[in-house]
């Protein structure tokens, strides 16, 4: 049954929200973008989280101590990989992780690809993470642009991997029955001038739960 991931929470409102609704995930964007928040504001908006709920933290390639501090204190139970990490930041942020504590670190991680053309899939080998997130390709932001890439492009992986870029309620039906994927990311297409919408989240979760059903 593919997971619900709705990224981009960061005012207490966005959190009562997905409290009604109920998505698999929610993603606190700690990258520098227009969705970012800090470790403080992650912090104080998880303990009105429903606790069903489960929280991802969205990193692109920023101090691994801050990676640490975010999953060891419990602020978040994963760490989204959104950069161009290559395989000496997975490397020590691994042994920083072990050292706090956390257990099997590459479980705890989630790397994102953002696919162009077939050529970027073959990265995907390359890093530890237990599993990935597919993203649109763009030279101006690491994620977010409400566009999608060819699905077609995607097979023959062997691990769970995130749906995102441009999934929206439109063809949010076309993703789960032709893709497959682990879990679908949503973000964007959930806003209204920049902030969530309720009424758009609640109708998303809707439609997935009717094909969830078929």
């Amino acid at each position: 049954m593919v997971k619900i991931k709705i990224c981009g929470i960061k005012r207490i409102e966005d959190v009562y929200y997905v409290n009604q609704y109920l998505p698999d995930y929610i993603g606190f964007v700690y990258a520098d973008t227009r969705r970012k928040v800090s470790q403080e504001t992650a912090s104080l908006l998880v303990k009105e989280l429903d606790p069903r709920i489960q929280k991802v933290g969205v990193f692109v390639r920023q101090e691994i101590g801050l990676l640490t501090e975010a999953l060891a204190s419990g602020t978040v139970d994963y760490l989204q990989l959104h950069g161009d990490e290559d395989a000496a930041y997975e490397e020590a942020l691994f042994e920083s992780l072990i050292q706090h504590g956390i257990d099997n670190p590459q479980e705890r991680c989630i790397k994102a690809c953002r696919i162009r053309g077939a050529e970027d899939f073959q990265r995907i080998s390359e890093t530890k993470c237990s599993r990935l997130l597919l993203d649109t390709y763009s030279q101006t932001l690491p994620g977010g642009t409400g566009e999608h890439f060819n699905w077609d492009l995607i097979q023959g992986i062997d691990r769970e991997f995130f749906l995102a870029g441009g999934i929206n309620v439109g063809n949010i039906e076309r993703a789960i029955r032709e893709v497959k994927p682990y879990a679908v990311d949503v973000s964007s297409s959930l806003e209204t001038d920049g902030m969530k919408d309720q009424e758009k989240i609640r109708e998303f979760m809707e439609k997935v739960r009717v094909v969830r059903t078929e």
